[in-house]
């Protein structure tokens, strides 16, 4: 049970890097500080969009006009730090006390 505890846990963590990372690259794309239209950055950037869109876009359809602000990236992770409290918890702890 604690290798599939560190699995889950690591899956939910390498997400939340790959959000962070896109959300920095969004940064750099939108301020000028690397060429959206080298193409190896924008293939990091697709494989970004095709891996968060997913879960990003319902989140911002949910979020009222910010007048341009995105803030579903920040309410995804506070979703994922919740999503792995609660496995840990209520899931993955009570199975490994009870020796499974």
């Amino acid at each position: 049970m604690l290798m599939i505890k560190f699995v889950v846990m690591s899956l939910i963590q390498l997400y939340t890097f790959v959000i962070i990372v896109g959300v920095i690259m969004s940064w750099l794309i939108s301020f000028n500080v690397i060429n959206g239209r080298n193409q190896f950055v924008d293939a990091i950037y697709r494989t970004y969009y095709a891996l968060t869109e997913p879960v990003l876009g319902p989140i911002r359809r949910a979020l009222p006009d910010l007048g341009g602000i995105d803030i579903s990236p920040v309410i995804l992770l506070i979703g994922l730090r919740a999503l792995e409290i609660g496995l840990s918890h209520y899931v993955f702890d009570p199975m490994i006390a009870a020796g499974l």
